[in-house]
């Protein structure tokens, strides 16, 4: 089997150093995660490996061969390939064709040989596993699940030079559902099963601890450990990331609930019903539930997303049915999808902040730039983003970094209850000790929150109480003190209301 072996390496620029002695040792036949916080070291590691930056120092060997990586075609023939959440596609030409994007058509007395290349792309599906993909569908009618597979697939066609044997894979299931991305651990296992190794770089703890065989964890740019899956847990990992230990990392819950500050009666909207629920301030409470059971539409209901029926009163007063109604009375909402239904990509990061409360801003009708700059350094400073500057494109920061955009917008009026629709989701374990902090220092200060998440040990960690939701109704609502997950898990499939 191959073997990749880095060891010591070093990349600074500047005063910045963002390698020092990291190491990885990447075999075939394996699926190898590559886990760190933000900053750790992850993407300058991937970039020397693609060839697009060069290791001040260390050693690089392959197969215990010096090994140089100058270029993004010597990567390619040393047998990597990349794969990113990004995906790089044509949507207006076939699957075969984007297949081919970067290889010569097959050709016929000098015409291209159309059945030819839906032929070897078939044949390329077939040997990833994929039955459902036809070679001649628009790469459009894809969803992004099915688009990563094309472009695995694609690298499995034949082609001049070494064949590949090592796929770096980074943050692949961001954008996918939970069937696209039980699809992609399948190509995942029969591309282990066929002796590549894949190098797997994420944040879902879940995802790592099921798919693979060893982890490597750098902090700082420094290697910090390399184990055996079978031989570790997910509380070392988070220790070996973050230098804390998992009992650190839900703050303490709160002392006592006040008197109702959100209170809902009969509520009715898509597939909820007859909901009926009081939430004190100062107070977080969890929704519970399994996929399809309304926990999302509970959220978007009361932001005045998707239309309601019934009583909702927020202090004292009745809540508006529109989100800028809702949004003015002091419902704040961060949302499932940031990157589809939150953010602004190629906007900086302040118009995101300030848009739902650019009234506020605007006396007379004129937006005060000075008072939103002054606004929106105040947020950052509070959620702890990182970012070059207010400016700076929302698309180019981090993950972490921009979910706390959503949280610094939801802070930026006069919040009275936070709604948190999955508000981790696809950020490392550093940017959620800031999350939850932040969350704990507002419940502190009165505001109450309502969080919904499949992360059951979050769900515990984080609230008071815990509402359950089955088939649009809520079962039974109990403490979260003394609760564990698998007791939470079985009250999710349980219909009986209590």
């Amino acid at each position: 089997m191959p073997r990749l072996t880095l060891s010591g390496l070093t990349k600074a620029y500047g005063p910045a150093c963002a390698l020092d002695g990291a190491a990885l040792d990447l075999r075939g036949g394996e699926v190898h995660a590559l886990m760190g916080e933000n900053g750790a070291g992850k993407s300058t590691l991937i970039r020397i490996l693609a060839g697009l930056e060069r290791a001040d120092g260390g050693t690089l060997l392959m197969n215990d061969a010096p090994l140089r990586l100058g270029s993004p075609a010597a990567a390619k023939a040393a047998g990597f390939r990349f794969l990113h959440q990004e995906l790089q596609v044509v949507p207006g030409l076939s699957v075969a064709e984007n297949m081919h994007l970067s290889r010569p058509y097959p050709l016929r007395f000098g015409l291209v040989n159309w059945r030819a290349l839906a032929a070897a792309a078939q044949g390329a599906l077939v040997r990833l596993g994929v039955s459902h993909i036809a070679p001649r569908a628009p790469m459009s009618a894809l969803g992004p699940g099915d688009q990563m597979l094309v472009r695995i697939a694609a690298t499995l066609l034949p082609e001049d030079g070494p064949a590949p044997w090592a796929y770096v894979m980074d943050e692949p299931t961001a954008a996918l559902t939970g069937a696209e991305a039980a699809r992609l651990f399948d190509a995942i296992s029969r591309l282990k099963s066929q002796g590549a190794a894949i190098l797997y770089v994420s944040h879902r703890m879940d995802e790592v601890m099921a798919l693979a065989t060893r982890v490597t964890v750098l902090r700082d740019g420094a290697h910090v450990s390399t184990r055996a899956i079978a031989e570790t847990s997910r509380d070392q990992i988070i220790h070996d990331m973050t230098g804390r230990a998992l009992a650190d990392l839900y703050p303490k819950q709160g002392e006592g609930i006040s008197a109702p500050l959100l209170s809902i009666r009969n509520l009715r909207a898509g597939p909820l019903q007859g909901i009926s629920l009081d939430l004190g301030r100062g107070e977080v409470l969890g929704i519970a539930g399994l996929s399809g059971s309304g926990r999302n539409a509970l959220l978007r209901a009361l932001i005045g997303a998707i239309p309601r029926q019934g009583e909702v009163t927020l202090d004292g007063a009745a809540l508006g049915k529109t989100p800028a109604q809702t949004w003015a009375q002091g419902l704040a909402y961060v949302p499932r999808e940031r990157r589809t239904e939150g953010l602004m990509l190629g906007r900086a990061l302040s118009e995101t902040v300030t848009l739902p409360h650019l009234r506020a801003l605007s006396p007379l009708g004129l937006l005060r730039r000075g008072r939103e700059s002054a606004l929106v350094a105040r947020l950052s400073e509070q959620v702890r983003l990182k970012a070059t500057s207010a400016r700076q494109p929302t698309a180019e920061l981090s993950g972490g970094n921009q979910q706390k955009v959503l949280f610094a917008r939801a802070l930026a009026g006069d919040s009275k209850v936070l709604l948190l629709d999955e508000p981790t989701r696809g950020v490392d374990v550093g940017a959620k000790f800031d999350i939850y902090a932040l969350i704990r220092d507002l419940v502190a200060k009165g505001v109450a929150v309502i969080l919904v998440s499949s992360d059951l040990p979050e769900v515990i960690g984080l609230s008071d109480r815990i509402a359950v939701l089955h088939a649009g109704r809520i079962t039974r609502t109990l403490p979260a003190t003394g609760l564990t997950e698998a007791a939470l898990l079985d009250l999710c499939y349980q219909p009986e209301t209590a």
